[in-house]
C-alpha cells in the first residue's frame, strides 16, 4: 500500500515569555547578591533612565521630598558636610534620589582624630554597595563598594573597598563607617525594595511600548508591504534586493516616496500586496494609558495633573489640581520627607546632640494664598502616623538616637 506523501505535521510554537524580575538575595562568597544577576539597583537605574513617565514620578516626588531645602535650629549645623566643600543640604538631595529609587540610601562617616566627633560624610551610590552576610547575631557587619558588580562572581576581589557599619561605639579601631538605612520588607533581609516595586513590570511595558513605535517608523516599510520576487536568485542576490529597498524606501526620510522597479519582463514583476492594519494602533493606545495610570498608583500620584498629564475628558481645573497636590503632599511627600529627617538626625546627633532637622516647604491653596511651613521629624500627626507605618519603617540597626 502506497504511503501518503502529503502528510500534515503539527508542531508546537513555544510561547515568549519575559524573564521574571528577581530581586531575591543570595549569599555568593564574601557578599549577598542583590537579584540573580547581582544587578537589581542597576536594573532600576535603567529603568528610570528609559522611562519617561516613570521618571517624571520619581523626580516629581523627590522635588517634593527637597522643598527649599534642609533647615536646622542652627543654621550653621548645615554649612559644612566633607572638604569636598559639600553643605548638608547637598547631601540631602542625593539621599533623597536614591530614597525614592531604590528605597534606601548610604553615607560614608569619617570620625576627627580624637574619634569624639563626624568630621566628613559622604554620600555613596546606593547601587555600588553589597552587603556582608549576617553575623551570628543576624546583624549585618559591614558592606562592600564597587562600580563594577559586573564582573564579580564568586566572591570579591581582594581590593573591593569595604567598610563596616556605623556604630559611635567602635571608632577608635573603625575610623571610617558607612550609614545604611535599612527599611523593614517581608521577605527581604539585606536589600529595601521600592515603593513602586509592584510595577516594575509596568514600566518595562512603557519602555518596550516606545522601542515598539520607534522600530516601526524607522523600519516603516517592513509592516506595510509584503514584495514577493520571482527571480529564484541566491541568498546574496536576495539579501542584495532586501538591502536596495531598505536604503531606498525604509525609514522616515523616504516617507511618501515613489517605488520603481525595471525588471526584464512583464513574467518577473515582482508582487506587492499593501498589509492592511488590523487595528493595532488602537490597541497599543490603550495599553500605553493602562501602564501610565498604573504607574501613577504605584508612586500613590491620584491625578497625572501634576506631572503635566492632560487626560482626556478631564476639565482640569485650578481647584482639582491644588487639591490634588495637598494630597500628594500629605500621603507621599511628608512621610518621605519625616523617614529621611530621623536618619539624618541620627547621624548629626553625634556633633550636634539637640539637633532638629526640618525641610522649608510652601503649599498653595484654590484661593491663591501660599503658606510656608516647615516639616520636622517629630511633627506627625495621626493620619500621617498611620501613612508611614503602612510604608516602609525605618529600622536602622544599633543606631544610637540620644549620642552623648
Amino acid at each position: 500500500m502506497a504511503k501518503n506523501k502529503n502528510k500534515m505535521h503539527f508542531a508546537k510554537v513555544e510561547r515568549f515569555n519575559s524573564e521574571q524580575i528577581n530581586f531575591q538575595e543570595k549569599v555568593q562568597g564574601k557578599y549577598v547578591k542583590s537579584g540573580n544577576d547581582n544587578r537589581f539597583p542597576q536594573y532600576l537605574i535603567e529603568l528610570y533612565n528609559r522611562s519617561a513617565i516613570h521618571a517624571a514620578c520619581v523626580d516629581s516626588i523627590v522635588h517634593g521630598v527637597v522643598g527649599q531645602g534642609l533647615t536646622a535650629n542652627d543654621e550653621v549645623f548645615l554649612e559644612h558636610a566633607n572638604s569636598r566643600g559639600e553643605t548638608w543640604n547637598d547631601i540631602f538631595k542625593k539621599v533623597s534620589l536614591d530614597y525614592i529609587l531604590h528605597g534606601s540610601f548610604a553615607l560614608e562617616v569619617i570620625y576627627s582624630r580624637d574619634r569624639t566627633k563626624i568630621a566628613e560624610a559622604y554620600h555613596i551610590d546606593f547601587s555600588t554597595i553589597r552587603a556582608k552576610e549576617k553575623n551570628h547575631r543576624g546583624i549585618i557587619p559591614g558592606y562592600y563598594i564597587s562600580n563594577e558588580w559586573k564582573v564579580f562572581t564568586a566572591h570579591t576581589d581582594d581590593n573591593t573597598m569595604y567598610l563596616p557599619v556605623f556604630d559611635t561605639r567602635k571608632s577608635k579601631e573603625e575610623p571610617s563607617q558607612i550609614f545604611v538605612v535599612h527599611n523593614y520588607r517581608p521577605g527581604q533581609q539585606y536589600y529595601p525594595l521600592p515603593s513602586y516595586n509592584g510595577a516594575l513590570r509596568t514600566i518595562e511595558l512603557d519602555v518596550e511600548i516606545d522601542n515598539f513605535h520607534v522600530n516601526n517608523i524607522k523600519n516603516g516599510l517592513a509592516p506595510s508591504l509584503a514584495i514577493t520576487t520571482y527571480t529564484n536568485g541566491s541568498s546574496d542576490d536576495v539579501e542584495s534586493i532586501e538591502t536596495m529597498l531598505r536604503a531606498n524606501y525604509g525609514g522616515t526620510e523616504n516617507a511618501g516616496a515613489l517605488i520603481y522597479m525595471d525588471v526584464d519582463s512583464p513574467e518577473n514583476k515582482p508582487d506587492i500586496t499593501p498589509i492592511p492594519q488590523n487595528g493595532a494602533d488602537g490597541y497599543y493606545t490603550a495599553i500605553n494609558d493602562m501602564s501610565i495610570q498604573q504607574i501613577l498608583t504605584a508612586h500613590r500620584i491620584t491625578s497625572p495633573m501634576l506631572l503635566g498629564i492632560k487626560t482626556e475628558g478631564q476639565l482640569g481645573g485650578r481647584a482639582e489640581l491644588i487639591d490634588a497636590r495637598i494630597l500628594f503632599e500629605h500621603n507621599v511627600i511628608e512621610p518621605f520627607q519625616q523617614q529621611i529627617l530621623r536618619q539624618l538626625e541620627g547621624i548629626m546627633q553625634v556633633n550636634y546632640p539637640d539637633i532638629v532637622l526640618g525641610v522649608q516647604t510652601q503649599t498653595l491653596y484654590e484661593d491663591g494664598e501660599v503658606e510656608e511651613d516647615v516639616v520636622t521629624s517629630v511633627e506627625v500627626t495621626d493620619s500621617e502616623a498611620e501613612q508611614v507605618e503602612r510604608s516602609d519603617e525605618t529600622n536602622v540597626e544599633d543606631v544610637p538616637r540620644n549620642l552623648e
